[in-house]
């Protein structure tokens, strides 16, 4: 099957899945706002990014990927575009308790909060950004809806660590975090706590280290991988229907795709869903219960990021 290098094609799709069902919103009183968080604070992948020579031009791909999701994503004139602010600036990078720029994250948790309170969606679609950034709208609406919720976390990861941990990048504790669980600065920033039953991975395939495996254990998450999904969603709206929840919440991290078909994320485990699988499943969630948040997070555009330092080289430009 031909490789795909770039987010173009993915991005396109996974959006166009769901403007349908946005263009004719049953409730007119429905709110959707496209909220982009270009957010990269939070985590830690110049080393694996070996394609981009600049690591701080690494470390920022995530901005760039969330302006090209932007720019991909299908338009609705029904809704209002909100940008988070995010600087781009790389400080110093040492963790503070445990948690790389733990401080400029608490920053930006605090502004993005703050937008959602003065926008008041029904409806949040977040174009990030690494995966933390649907920390705070999943909460927001967790508030908003009194707990009326489920989060459906499609992802190769379960994004489950804590502060202490090996690997100290928020964007690996945004499972965590959501469940009242990390950095104390980090978590009085966020609106509520998602509890742990009402979380359902789909089409993990990397723990990295058996303490992941032992807390998602302790924890009691349920997981689904990526065979149990493949050909039809039955499982996930079977766990849907088991709890009850009016509102769900849909994280889809880009790197749950298979690399054989396309590589438009950090992570690179083999053997992910396809593009279409997981629109299918967005798509049969969508028709069976309200969908009120969609993230689509990860996005790191390594050919964009070259192609955009190449064409700064040209002096023409600058005249």
């Amino acid at each position: 099957m031909k490789k795909i290098s770039i987010i173009a094609c993915a991005a396109a799709l996974f959006l166009t899945a769901c403007s349908s069902k946005q263009q004719t919103e049953e409730n007119n009183s429905m709110k959707t706002v496209r909220l982009i968080y270009p957010q990269w604070q939070g985590a830690s992948i110049s080393q694996w990014i070996t394609e981009v020579k600049n690591p701080d031009d690494a470390s920022r791909g995530y901005y760039l990927g969330a302006q090209l999701l932007d720019f991909l994503a299908p338009k609705n004139d029904g809704q209002k575009t909100l940008t988070v602010p995010v600087p781009l600036e790389v400080g110093d990078r040492t963790p503070q308790d445990g948690v790389i720029d733990r401080d400029v994250i608490v920053d930006i948790s605090r502004s993005a909060t703050e937008m959602l309170d003065a926008e008041q969606p029904s409806r949040i679609i977040t174009l990030g950004g690494e995966c933390s950034v649907s920390v705070v709208p999943f909460t927001w609406l967790a508030k908003k809806y009194d707990g009326d919720v489920a989060v459906l976390w499609i992802d190769a990861h379960p994004d489950i660590t804590l502060p202490g941990d090996v690997y100290p990048a928020y964007h690996a504790m945004a499972v965590t975090a959501m469940m009242g669980k990390g950095d104390s600065k980090i978590l009085a920033t966020l609106p509520a706590q998602i509890p742990a039953d009402r979380i359902l991975f789909v089409g993990l395939r990397d723990w990295e280290r058996q303490q992941i495996i032992d807390r998602q254990q302790e924890y009691g998450m349920r997981h689904l991988t990526v065979e149990q999904v493949r050909e039809d969603s039955d499982f996930i709206l079977q766990w849907i229907a088991g709890t009850g929840a009016k509102h769900i919440l849909i994280h889809f991290d880009m790197d749950v795709l298979d690399p054989a078909e396309i590589i438009p994320a950090v992570g690179v485990v083999a053997d992910g869903l396809k593009m279409a699988e997981v629109v299918r499943i967005i798509n049969d969630v969508s028709a069976a219960h309200n969908v009120d948040a969609l993230t689509i997070a990860e996005p790191m555009p390594r050919t964009a990021i070259n192609i955009r330092n190449m064409l700064g080289g040209i002096k023409l430009f600058e005249d």
